[in-house]
């Protein structure tokens, strides 16, 4: 692509041999990876958390880059190279890669999530719905990226700028309609969704997360915010109200605001009328029906899921009627049965998603049966959530197993040691802490009666173990099923 194309929207100064000049030329790929570079390449210093892309100009250029986008020039600009000087790398390599790929988020409905909870669940039944339907859409989400039906490995809750325009534009050439997107704080604060023009963005909720790179709850409000402030006046705002912090997101927002609420007057609401272990009744602006999602936090999501895809146009009646067939995503609220056994498999790392999940469990399981809880808490991350969770967690559970997550470069018995210190003495007398996390799980198994149910919070989807940082196959699903002989 011509480089003057690349470059539309993007205010800049360009350079070659230290004189300023017009841009001219063709592109044949963008990148910030300097290993990357090659002939033809347009290379963007980015000033990254780890480290300053503007280091690695040199080396991009020597691998033959002969295009450099950076905030700060260079003492030596070699000949041959055309420096293009941006206020803001970040937010001009989103830019620069919407237009590389023809700007294919103008092309389809394209819908962003935000929130500490329910994201994946959202986009990935959203997905489930508009496949159901007929309807040809792509999916960018913590589990999986798929077009349509087609599976593409994900490796990020959102990917960087030049992947996500990548995968949009494969989703426009493949005819599909619409794209659901989960949109996570860093991608928003590190400008990885600049250039995206949504159709529509939703926000589920905000609680205890990532402090450990947001710092404060006001930089993390703030950071989801960030995605409903560069919403068009012809988009959508479904936030939910129940969170005090819904109506912050649309503070000053341009586009159509809707909300959506269990607990008071919103443009959708829901009721909750019975609610079993295989799911629940519920009524959505005096529409009834069934859902086999289970527990209430699952309320939420199924009424952001049916007001989406109502703002989107569709008709209520196939909406209502897919809506009631849709199942949880992998790795949320996923059952295993064996031996009489209830295994539940969750995501649940943060202390809101934990209380929610256990709190569902106690409202549905049976008298005389006991729950088992076996969680832990990652290394390398907030570490100030970690004796919220094991309170939360022994309060909640007949039995609880403290064990090992992710525990990347930390040692795992110093994270157990932080999570316990939640723990009245009282607490500590039915916690049992096993690092090794496969052994924590037998041990769960066999404290288990016919009857009794076994959460597995934490991980949920994920099919392996970090651990001084290398990733070693690990699945909570495949262990414990193998435990339970199913």
């Amino acid at each position: 692509m011509k480089l003057e194309k690349i470059l539309h929207n993007i205010e800049y100064k360009a350079y070659r041999s230290g004189h300023e000049c017009q841009v001219e030329g063709d592109v044949e790929c963008i990148t910030f990876d300097s290993r990357a570079a090659k002939v033809g390449s347009m290379f963007v210093a980015q000033k990254g958390v780890h480290a300053d892309g503007h280091l690695y100009i040199p080396k991009a250029v020597e691998n033959g880059a002969t295009v450099v986008m950076c905030q700060d020039l260079p003492s030596v600009q070699p000949d041959g190279v055309t420096f293009v000087q941006v206020a803001d790398s970040d937010t001009a390599l989103g830019l620069a890669a919407s237009n590389f790929y023809g700007n294919p988020s103008h092309k389809l409905q394209l819908v962003g999530i935000t929130g500490t909870n329910g994201k994946t669940t959202t986009v990935t039944l959203l997905h489930r719905m508009m496949r159901d339907m007929g309807l040809h859409a792509g999916l960018l989400s913590t589990i999986v990226n798929r077009i349509d039906d087609e599976e593409i490995a994900a490796t990020h809750t959102t990917p960087d700028a030049i992947e996500i325009n990548r995968l949009l534009a494969l989703m426009v050439e493949r005819g599909c309609q619409y794209c659901f997107m989960e949109v996570s704080s860093h991608a928003i604060v590190q400008k990885r969704v600049a250039g995206l023009r949504f159709a529509g963005a939703i926000f589920s909720n905000i609680t205890h997360d990532h402090l450990d790179y947001h710092k404060t709850m006001a930089n993390y409000i703030a950071a989801k915010k960030g995605l409903f402030d560069s919403l068009p006046a012809d988009a959508f705002a479904l936030v939910n109200v129940d969170d005090k912090n819904g109506r912050v997101m649309v503070q000053n927002c341009a586009a159509k605001v809707k909300s959506y609420s269990l607990q008071t007057v919103a443009d959708y609401r829901c009721r909750i009328i019975e609610s079993t272990i295989h799911g629940q009744q519920i009524e959505l602006n005096g529409r009834e029906f069934w859902t086999p999602l289970v527990g209430r936090f699952n309320a939420y999501n199924i009424t952001a899921i049916v007001a989406t895809a109502l703002l989107l146009g569709l008709d209520e009646d196939e909406v209502l009627r897919v809506a009631s067939g849709l199942h949880a995503a992998p790795g949320r609220f996923q059952y295993i049965h064996g031996n009489g056994i209830t295994a539940i498999v969750d995501y649940a790392h943060t202390p809101d998603a934990l209380q929610n999940v256990i709190d569902t469990i106690n409202q549905v399981r049976q008298p005389g049966h006991s729950l088992i809880v076996v969680v832990g808490c990652g290394g390398d991350r907030d570490p100030l959530k970690r004796p919220i969770m094991a309170r939360i967690a022994a309060e909640g559970a007949d039995h609880l197993v403290l064990t090992s997550d992710n525990p990347r470069t930390e040692n795992p018995e110093a994270i157990l040691d932080a999570m316990e210190k939640g723990l009245t003495p009282e607490l500590k007398t039915k916690t049992v802490r096993i690092s090794d996390r496969r052994q924590a799980i037998r041990a769960a198994v066999m404290m288990a009666r016919e009857g009794d149910i076994i959460l597995i919070a934490g991980k949920g989807h994920e099919t392996y173990q970090e651990i001084n940082g290398v990733r070693h196959h690990f699945d909570d699903r495949e262990e414990v099923g193998e435990c339970l002989n199913v």
